[in-house]
């Protein structure tokens, strides 16, 4: 499983990207948490909004900070 975050590296994308982190550790599973702080990647991915979060490429929040049993559920489906 790969969880990317998108954004530009603000306090907003720091947290979401500590969050994801954690609901990994908090799942105990085998996840790849990659940080993409450049604007010009999120932009061609469609991403206007940071951050933003996806799993295995699917966009599931955006323009907010996801709070960790957002993303384990996200992570459990």
């Amino acid at each position: 499983m790969k969880i990317k975050i998108f954004g530009v590296g603000c306090p907003k994308c720091r947290a979401t990207e500590a969050n994801a982190r954690k609901a990994v550790q908090e799942l105990g599973v085998q996840a790849e948490v990659v940080p993409v702080y450049d604007k010009t990647a999120g932009i061609k991915r469609g991403i206007t909004d940071t951050p933003a979060l996806l799993v295995d490429g699917k966009l599931k929040v955006s323009g907010r900070i996801a709070e960790v049993e957002e993303i384990k559920g996200w992570i459990r489906t």
